[in-house]
């Protein structure tokens, strides 16, 4: 989905999909048995490259709808493998196909919504981001149209009922116009967890609030490559300091395995302000993870080195 004209600070995200395959370059099915994960995913699923979504580059609005029309038309087509856990959450009693949408900005999360919640109703959202992206506008409202951005859309979809309320951030390190602005993320239907609350609590905690808030709801993964710090993935439109580490964030991902995951994304990647293909690289990496999460039904047990198992003893 290569749209970025809704972006606020630093264009550019409508190259991500394409950055995001060169990115992919050394990934492939023979060598894609992932050691933390315990899976090839490609070996258990049928996974097709749709290609990119013809969109308008002037029309914003013309732009969501051909978002919508097109993940409409995807998820309406019969599976050819299946793995999902979620056929009896869809309204229509049917599995549906699932997607990984590459960004563009993260504004395609709008459409995307609007297209599942014709098939499972109301959804849980896992956030991952340095911003809430629930801001009421950006400009003020000096019109309609506006108010439809990258960071405004959370709430659009919230007006439309396209969320349930049990959705959650992670990784947020934003700053914000007061608090007022926490007690709308609340109204949206989000709980918020900090950038910070994994140093503080650490990995499993981040793992678990998640879990606990989801539950088994149908659940929508977005993931902004900003939540990883800017010193790894700095092809971005609006890098935050102090972000979390791709090991970290890693790891974070195979605690969600076994949820009723009925689609992902990942968004913002912005090729202009990377550096050695380095965030495109983490990006495409995450999309391997996002495949594996749609294949476990519970996540992988760690695995203790040599070391740790005491066959050597290092003083």
């Amino acid at each position: 989905m290569p749209f970025d004209t809704a972006t606020s600070y630093r264009p550019g995200a409508r190259f991500g999909p394409a950055a995001i395959r060169t990115g992919s370059r050394r990934q492939n099915t023979e060598w894609g048995h992932d050691l933390s994960w315990g899976v090839n995913p490609y070996l258990s699923l049928k996974v097709q490259d749709c290609g990119d979504i013809p969109l308008s580059p002037y029309d914003n609005a013309l732009a969501v709808d051909q978002i919508e029309t097109a993940y409409t038309t995807l998820i309406s087509r019969p599976v050819n493998s299946s793995v999902s856990r979620t056929a009896h959450l869809a309204r229509d009693a049917v599995e549906h196909p699932r997607i990984i949408a590459l960004g563009g900005d993260h504004t395609i999360v709008w459409p995307i919504l609007r297209s599942l919640h014709k098939v499972y109703g109301p959804i849980s959202v896992i956030h991952f981001d340095a911003h809430i992206d629930t801001w009421p506008n950006l400009d003020g409202g000096f019109s309609e149209q506006s108010r439809v951005t990258h960071g405004t859309f959370f709430t659009l979809a919230y007006e439309e009922g396209l969320m349930s309320n049990t959705s959650i951030h992670a990784g947020i390190r934003t700053k914000v116009q007061g608090p007022q602005i926490i007690d709308h993320d609340e109204q949206v239907g989000f709980e918020l967890l900090h950038a910070n609350d994994l140093d503080d609590f650490g990995t499993d905690y981040i793992v678990e609030q998640i879990r606990e808030r989801v539950g088994n709801s149908p659940v929508y993964l977005s993931f902004d490559i900003d939540t990883i710090d800017p010193g790894q993935a700095p092809g971005t439109g609006t890098p935050e300091p102090a972000g979390w580490t791709s090991r970290e964030t890693k790891r974070i991902l195979r605690g969600l395995t076994g949820l009723n995951l009925v689609g992902a994304d990942i968004v913002e990647v912005a090729p202009a302000y990377d550096n050695a293909d380095t965030t495109s690289i983490i990006a495409a990496g995450l999309v391997d993870d996002f495949l594996a999460l749609l294949v476990l039904e519970e996540p992988p047990q760690a695995r203790a080195s040599k070391h740790r198992r005491g066959k050597h003893t290092v003083l």
